[in-house]
């Protein structure tokens, strides 16, 4: 069955391109694929499965993504972030009255242990 597999590669130059194109064309199964530098873009059609096209491309120590997952990720993580931090800021004032009872006590252990 054959499918398209597109990855978000972090590639930045021509050499990258080229570490990308030969693991793709070693690949078993893979048809024809497509590398756009500037979108930092991947595309593979053939008989493959996308985790082992994933896994195949990422041996080139690029970072690499499923394009979908990537571009979920940014519009997800954004709102998600700004939601979180005034929720940590609220609970650390709690935690931080709590901890300083036991770092204290922890330096004088050591130096006595010392």
């Amino acid at each position: 069955m054959s499918q398209t597999v597109v990855l978000k590669v972090g590639m930045s130059c021509q050499g990258c391109v080229g570490a990308v194109k030969r693991v793709l064309g070693k690949m078993e199964g893979v048809e024809s694929y497509e590398v756009d530098l500037e979108q930092q873009k991947v595309t593979v059609k053939g008989n493959v499965q996308p985790d082992a096209v994933l896994q195949t491309v990422s041996k080139t120590g690029k970072k690499t993504a499923f394009w979908e997952a990537e571009a979920l990720a940014e519009t997800e993580a954004k709102p998600a972030e700004t939601e979180v931090k005034p929720a940590e800021s609220e609970v650390k004032p709690a935690k931080t009255e709590a901890k300083p009872a036991e770092p204290e006590a922890k330096p004088t252990e050591a130096v006595a242990a010392a």
